[in-house]
């Protein structure tokens, strides 16, 4: 028998909660990495009937929350809704959010997340056994930056998606946190290296300078160490990439040249960071940002773009 030492054994800490804001401030997808996805799991079934709650969903060890912002009243009830999200208030560049639960949810509510990283300040009463429970949680408002990229490999060399996230993992830090990555399957054009796919980076930033930072550094990055002439970087700066889906499905449907990709990016607001013919698959893959489970198959449709 192996005797344990737990420093505080009724305490699961969320490795990062993060919070990205629409330009007005309307909406916030609120990303809770876990460090126990059974936990997490129960909270994204519970925290799915407040009322402020418009989508869940579940990326990896990941969850995320699309909400409106504003107050509601919870009507907390053991087992079948015994926790949720009470409040999401933005207050300048920070977001302030209330959680509340009954027994062990009141434990997730308050000290499981209060010591998150990425969380600035918090404030939470008494929890665990019976007890319900609140805590308020305050992190940095921040806003989702898109970036796509293609045409990074050779016949010989190199595969983007594996460039890509690498790049992603050593520039992720607390100003530009490294959310997603998705492999998007495009339409198997003549030109391509071999499986015709391209990638898109999600990123939240906290202001435009870590974001210029941010974006500087990857196209660095792919100037040093991509293999091909032809790459393509575009950037998108939004809470969602609605206006880029139907670009995105006649690029997974047939061949488009790149003088359709780049007006295409000049009408919508895309940054052209990467101007080879890259740009026609990195544009395209804009639309599937967090969806890494759909964007692999050809056949994939976004219902709510």
């Amino acid at each position: 028998m192996k005797d344990i030492e737990l420093n505080d054994p009724y305490t699961t800490p969320y490795r990062g909660i993060y919070a990205i804001c629409d330009k007005n401030n309307e909406y916030v997808e609120i990303v809770e990495h876990s460090n126990c996805y059974g936990g997490a799991a129960w909270s994204k079934f519970h925290y799915s009937h407040s009322p402020l709650i418009l989508k869940t969903r579940s990326i990896g060890n990941m969850i995320r929350y699309l909400a409106k912002t504003g107050t509601c009243k919870l009507e907390l009830k053991p087992s079948v809704a015994a926790a949720g999200i009470e409040s999401i208030i933005v207050d300048k560049d920070e977001v302030h959010i209330t959680y509340a639960g009954l027994g062990g949810g009141g434990v997730g509510a308050t000290k499981c997340r209060a010591f998150a990283q990425g969380v600035l300040r918090c404030d939470y009463s008494e929890s665990g056994g019976g007890r319900a429970a609140r805590g308020t949680v305050i992190v940095p408002r921040r806003e989702r930056v898109l970036i796509g990229i293609d045409d990074t490999d050779s016949k010989e060399k190199g595969a983007t998606w594996t460039l890509t996230h690498n790049i992603a993992k050593e520039l992720d830090c607390p100003e530009s946190v490294y959310l997603s990555h998705s492999l998007v399957q495009l339409f198997p054009v003549s030109a391509r290296t071999q499986n015709c796919v391209s990638t898109v980076l999600e990123f939240g930033c906290v202001d435009a300078r870590s974001t210029k930072e941010l974006l500087e550094s990857i196209k660095g990055a792919l100037l040093k160490y991509s293999v091909s002439d032809e790459t393509g970087m575009v950037v998108l700066r939004n809470f969602n990439a609605h206006e880029i889906y139907p670009y995105s499905r006649k690029c997974r449907s047939g061949e488009l040249t790149r003088e359709y990709a780049l007006q295409y990016a000049n009408d919508y607001g895309v940054e052209i960071w990467m101007n080879g013919n890259g740009v026609i698959g990195a544009l395209a893959s804009l639309a599937w940002f967090s969806r890494p489970e759909e964007s692999v198959r050809m056949d994939a449709e976004i219902h709510d773009a």
